[in-house]
């Protein structure tokens, strides 16, 4: 399964999972439909799955462009967002499956930036000759540095959903919907200013984004290293927080990224 990054929008990121084998294709919340429909001219594919993380328009506002070219094509989202996601077919709850270019990915509830949010992790297959492990495309539930602004959910579902998704394998890349890197970071090094990996990530994705380049997907290993919102249950983080409690230091911190 070869993955293309689509940048759209402002700061969007839209996913395009290609099947060589099969010529067919996926793509994983397509904010906008014209870039999606050019990589799919490109690489001569069917289109066959839509697989929305949550109903926000800059995630579902190509479904039904889509779904005109290929009106076989299913949509998938998660059970709780039924009316909110043009042409689902699919209400997904944590733990179901999903298939794509013969590989399986598991369903995640992450409520938190939603009520309703799900991610897909496709784990790692026996023959990967790259040496890749396993794709998470998390929607605005983890970023790179960062989490999602907490819109319909609380505090303490966003911290349970993400530590979720810190039990993966470190190696795990993420592929996270927005260009936020740096913007993370600088409030970042404001709860977690002595931590190496942080500093030393800083200066590489300032570098990266000077050059034009683009710092997704990152990993869950990085993550755990020098995300915030990763890291509610470290001493550092406490400390800035000024609480040890792990669900009110997650609240506090994402108060403070709210009003940074």
């Amino acid at each position: 399964m070869n993955i293309y990054r689509l940048a759209v929008l402002n700061d969007n990121y839209v996913f395009v999972l290609h099947d060589p084998a099969t010529d067919t294709a996926a793509v994983v919340d397509p904010a906008i439909s014209e870039p999606v429909l050019a990589k799919l001219d490109q690489l001569n594919a069917e289109l066959v799955a839509i697989f929305n993380t949550h109903h926000h328009g800059d995630h579902v506002g190509g479904n039904s462009a889509l779904i005109k070219q290929f009106p076989k094509a299913i949509v998938y989202g998660g059970e709780k967002d039924r009316d909110r996601i043009p042409h689902q077919q699919f209400f997904l709850r944590g733990g179901d499956r999903v298939s794509f270019g013969g590989r399986e990915a598991e369903v995640f509830f992450v409520p938190g930036h939603t009520y309703a949010h799900i991610a897909y992790y496709f784990a790692p297959t026996g023959d990967q000759s790259d040496g890749q492990g396993g794709e998470l495309f998390c929607g605005d539930t983890l970023f790179a540095g960062g989490c999602g602004r907490l819109f319909e959910g609380t505090p303490a579902q966003m911290m349970a959903s993400l530590d979720q998704l810190r039990q993966l394998p470190d190696d795990t890349r993420v592929w996270c919907a927005h260009e936020y890197t740096v913007s993370n970071l600088k409030f970042a090094l404001t709860v977690d200013q002595d931590n190496p990996d942080l500093q030393e990530r800083m200066v590489t994705a300032q570098a990266m984004r000077q050059r034009g380049e683009a710092t997704v997907p990152t990993t869950i290993g990085l993550e755990k290293r020098t995300n915030p919102f990763m890291r509610w249950d470290t001493a550092a983080v406490q400390r800035s927080a000024g609480i040890d409690i792990p669900d009110r230091v997650f609240a506090r911190i994402r108060g403070q990224k709210d009003n940074f």
